[in-house]
């Protein structure tokens, strides 16, 4: 790269600030004001800088934004640790680079770049913006880009070859890529109109969602049934990018639309009508959808995050209110759902050698307990939808097939047909189901109890403390393995006997013979996982986006034991003996979750 086609860096040309006092500030300044082209971050910089907020400034720009294997993670924003258009730009470059040490032939295999609805208007940020800046990154090293015109459900995640999200150490390389990178290459790359003319730039959208559709297709199993079910079902996108792929869906499997709930219907990067933009909170978010649905009369509401890759769904039980299902329990009715009809069109008993189910190790063990009772196989990965991608490709490669897949923050994926959990194809699948169970008459809920006959019941509780001090996070966890002593973890849990202890972080996996933990070791995290006496399975883990310990306990009973009650009274103690005397809230000022 020729130096005059460089970003013009001239220091009295762009700095426009006395001293701070603090060198490593003033040059982060310089470098910012040197580099941005946008406006409004410009103003935001301008702003701080005339006001004196130095620790503002410190926070903003003398750290980075993190690339992981979930992309890039933080608010929008002016600074080197926010997503903003410079910031985009660098990582774009990064990514370009660390492209073609894999891809000599990356010119004309090209980058497909999707956009959802985000954005920040003080910032001048958008995701329709970024995604025509990656665009023109890519554009001006002569790469081809199948660019979406219009929104699709995706986040800043970058996917492989493979379809899946990245697995390290691709995001570790990336990111040193990135580092390398910094300096934007040209005004070719801040041009978002580059992508109006360049005979390079493609648009997929036509194309892909026919193809997608197409494929959803293979999901339905009872299109006469759907077409003559008079159940209503509401959906609501949450402000996001849903509505538009959830209609199509509908159309798909033969269904009457779902009922939209107005006030969510339409992207709304400031997500208006909803306090926490995330259906996985369950109730308390789902307010305005369960007020239309009683209005309607509508059975089932389903609610899809605002990317479209998770799913909530609630049941209007007679007489009895609303119930929201978890994770976990969605997963049962789904696995069940999936099973049944594949073996429908498998008689053959010798077919099921060849089918999976998989789910993190963080999720419900019911499919596990399907697996036993059934004959077909079930694996665990580590938590993140990107291992499960990773083990859908590779037992792909040897002829195996993936039914069902799942984590249990409310992500699924039914059949193989994108490896990564999917809201809008879990959607309609669920509305096949509850038609074909009202059919029967049966609900939803009645027949997750009936699984739970079956197969055992699984009752589960999932939460969080949030600790925003990163030291105390490695105290706790350091604590817990040196809990009884140097080196020995802790050998109760609410007075029942842990027997054995798995600690991926680590690698250590006491329930082994060789003591060696058979999922990857993540020393990037914390992750440990204790079996209970009595069959209750306990993990805490850190989150690998947000400042939080998450816990998941699970009671696995075996088929026969029919005391729900006496299951959640044995859990419940578990999982206040866990969070009180192995985190210890108060003591390290954790932030319990507000239910």
């Amino acid at each position: 790269m020729e130096d005059n086609d460089r970003v013009n860096g001239d220091l009295n040309a762009n700095m426009r600030c006395q001293s701070t006092g603090d060198p490593q500030l003033d040059k982060a300044v310089h470098q910012w004001l040197t580099w941005d082209r946008n406006r409004w971050t410009r103003a935001q910089l301008d702003s701080l800088i005339a006001a004196g907020h130095l620790d503002e400034l410190r926070s903003r720009l003398c750290s980075r934004m993190s690339f992981g294997t979930a992309g890039l993670r933080a608010p929008m924003g002016a600074g080197f640790n926010r997503i903003n258009d410079l910031t985009v730009i660098q990582s774009t470059q990064g990514l370009y680079s660390h492209l073609c040490r894999y891809f000599p032939d990356l010119s004309s295999r090209g980058l497909v770049v999707g956009f959802d609805t985000r954005g920040q208007e003080e910032s001048g940020c958008s995701s329709e913006r970024l995604a025509k800046l990656t665009a023109a990154v890519m554009l001006s090293r002569e790469v081809s880009v199948h660019l979406f015109s219009s929104f699709v459900p995706t986040p800043y995640v970058v996917y492989w070859s493979n379809g899946a999200q990245i697995a390290s150490p691709h995001d570790k390389e990336i990111l040193r890529s990135i580092e390398e990178e910094l300096e934007p290459w040209s005004a070719s790359c801040w041009d978002e109109d580059l992508v109006d003319h360049s005979s390079l730039r493609t648009d997929p959208l036509t194309q892909i969602n026919s193809c997608y559709m197409d494929e959803l297709a293979s999901l339905c199993f009872h299109r006469e049934l759907n077409s003559s079910c008079p159940l209503k079902f509401v959906h609501s996108s949450f402000h996001g990018v849903g509505h538009v792929f959830i209609q199509q869906a509908f159309q798909v499997f033969g269904f009457a639309p779902p009922i939209p709930v107005p006030e969510q219907k339409d992207p709304d990067p400031n997500f208006s009508s909803v306090r926490c933009p995330n259906p996985e909170e369950g109730e308390s978010v789902l307010k305005l959808s369960l007020l239309l649905a009683e209005k309607e009369n509508a059975r089932i509401v389903l609610a899809t995050d605002p990317d479209a890759d998770r799913l909530a769904v609630a049941e209007n039980s007679d007489g009895c209110g609303w119930k929201v299902f978890t994770g976990n329990e969605l997963a049962a009715l789904l696995g069940w759902w999936m099973f049944f009809n594949w073996k429908e069109s498998h008689p053959d008993p010798a077919d099921t050698q060849n089918v999976y189910m998989l789910a993190t190790t963080v999720s419900s063990k019911i499919l596990q307990a399907f697996a036993r009772i059934e004959g077909f196989h079930f694996e665990e990965t580590l938590p993140g939808f990107k291992w499960i991608g990773e083990k859908i490709h590779e037992l792909s490669k040897t002829g195996q097939r993936v039914i069902f897949a799942f984590e249990e923050s409310i992500g699924f994926l039914c059949g193989s047909m994108v490896p990564e959990k999917d809201g809008v194809s879990s959607a309609v699948v669920v509305a096949e189901m509850a038609a074909y169970l009202h059919n029967k008459n049966l609900t939803l809920n009645q027949q997750l109890d009936n699984i739970y006959k079956t197969y055992g019941y699984h009752v589960s509780k999932t939460s969080y403390v949030i600790c925003n001090d990163p030291p105390t996070i490695q105290k706790i966890f350091s604590r817990i393995r040196n809990f009884d002593g140097d080196g020995s973890y802790p050998k109760t849990c609410g007075g029942i006997q842990i027997v054995h202890v798995r600690d991926v972080t680590t690698g250590y996996d006491s329930s082994r013979p060789d003591l060696r933990s058979v999922l990857p070791v993540s020393r990037s995290s914390q992750m440990i996982t204790f079996t209970l006496q009595n069959g209750v399975v306990a993990t805490l883990r850190t989150s690998g986006t947000e400042p939080k310990i998450k816990y998941y306990t699970e009671f696995c009973a075996a088929p026969g034991k029919r005391s729900v009650c006496r299951l959640e009274e044995e859990l419940q103690k578990v999982t206040a003996a866990l969070l009180d005397k192995f985190l210890e809230p108060e003591k390290n000022n954790l932030i319990r979750r507000l239910v």
